[in-house]
């Protein structure tokens, strides 16, 4: 009878982790005031907390959006110590919506966003993540009730998600190019983001020479195939998903595929809205090889 005990316990453990859900987002409300007075207001309560800011822009170039990127020196040290495609998970966003009562703060849940990229390793590197996870909760709550929104995923998919069989994981990018020496990679996608290759603009850069580590958040201006394509079709509300990111592992540059990171950061997608965004992947796949060339 014991040992039955102890088997139903380990069971319900088991499936209890896979059905617990993790929100994409959280909501903390409408706060007065314009984006400018708003983000100046969370920069300082990041930096108070120990946060680094690292850049910041408005999606699709309207100014009643607007994302703000931040980390610390425990993330960004995880991100390019750990093997793999850990560096795409350097940074943070919080976003600003402003609408005819002030302006709406929505953040990227970093629970969510640590799970699901760096997968299994989550549960090795939880005692390093968790006082993370909490201190931003804990930035935030001073705005107002966390309300999740955007979507959920349970704990057990999210360090193996993909959207649907066939679909890709988060640890099969796309490789846009390899060069022939990671100096060569950083400086050639530095000087394409500073000519605003393909409407391509810089948000933020990690660069990490000793490691031969980078990450670049690239915001994806361009009218036709950019964020004004796909934001209206998949939902503005989102857009702490943003900026997407290119990354430089030794001499080789990556992205995430399309068909994983739309999916992850919009999980409420409904594959008809999906089909909607078809060309998308392959858009942004084309704009960011163009900073590789």
């Amino acid at each position: 009878m014991k040992t039955l005990s102890i088997i139903s316990l380990l069971i319900f453990l088991t499936f209890s982790g896979f059905s617990q859900k993790i929100p994409a987002y959280y909501s903390v409300g409408t706060k007065s005031g314009t984006i400018k007075s708003v983000k100046d207001d969370i920069k300082t309560k990041l930096k108070a907390g120990g946060f680094k800011i690292l850049g910041g822009y408005y999606p699709e170039g309207r100014t009643n959006n607007y994302v703000l990127v931040y980390t610390n020196s425990k993330i960004q040290v995880i991100g390019y110590s750990l093997k793999n495609y850990a560096i795409f998970a350097s940074a943070l966003r919080v976003a600003l919506i402003k609408n005819s009562n002030g302006v709406e703060i929505t953040f990227l849940n970093p629970e969510y966003f640590f799970r699901g990229y760096y997968m299994s390793s989550y549960n090795v590197i939880k005692s390093k993540l968790s006082p993370i996870e909490t201190k931003v909760k804990n930035i935030f709550k001073s705005y107002g009730e966390l309300k999740p929104f955007g979507g959920s995923v349970s704990a057990g998919n999210l360090k193996k998600y993909h959207y649907m069989v066939g679909m890709p994981y988060y640890n099969e990018p796309v490789l846009l190019k390899e060069f022939d020496s990671f100096d060569k990679a950083v400086s050639t996608i530095k000087t394409n983001l500073a000519a605003k290759k393909g409407g391509c603009r810089l948000v933020y850069k990690l660069i990490y020479t000793k490691s031969k580590k980078a990450v670049f958040g690239v915001g994806l201006l361009d009218k036709s195939k950019g964020e004004s394509h796909f934001l209206p079709i998949i939902g503005r509300k989102n857009i702490a998903a943003l900026p997407y990111e290119i990354a430089v592992i030794g001499n080789k540059a990556y992205i995430l595929h399309g068909r994983f990171r739309f999916a992850f950061y919009w999980p409420n997608l409904t594959m008809g809205t999906f089909t909607k965004i078809m060309s998308t992947p392959g858009d942004v796949e084309d704009m960011m090889k163009g900073l590789t060339k």
